[in-house]
């Protein structure tokens, strides 16, 4: 298993994490309801052509989905900042299988080819 490296609460001042855990919590709790509900969830923004085409994949292989767009390049972008730090994920799409992060357009792509994606469905 892979691991990334992220700072540990003993190396972040007590200030700063409130800071971090009052930065726009909302944009997460809208996610995390997303996917509680729905067996796949789209994170993105408007005007972003990953997004465009990941909709429109799911939308030819006929498969349900829910869509949590946040605004665009000129709006918003606090909200995708936190959405950012909170999956560690650092681009949009967002594409959550069964609760899980699967990445981005060309990962559920890849996994449409090779069966995973429909194997996670079902799960």
């Amino acid at each position: 298993m892979f691991f990334r490296k992220v700072l540990s609460d003993d190396r972040v001042s007590g200030r700063i994490q409130k800071m971090m855990s009052e930065f726009h919590p909302e944009a997460i709790e809208r996610v995390e309801q997303a996917i509680s509900a729905n067996k796949v969830v789209v994170v993105g923004m408007r005007g972003n052509y990953f997004v465009k085409k990941a909709l429109r994949n799911l939308v030819r292989w006929n498969v349900a989905f829910e869509y949590c767009e946040f605004g665009s390049y000129f709006s918003q972008y606090n909200e995708r900042v936190t959405l950012k730090m909170w999956s560690g994920y650092s681009t949009f799409p967002m594409i959550f299988v069964n609760g899980v992060l699967i990445g981005g357009n060309s990962d559920m792509e890849a996994e449409k080819a090779e069966g995973s994606f429909d194997r996670r469905l079902v799960g």
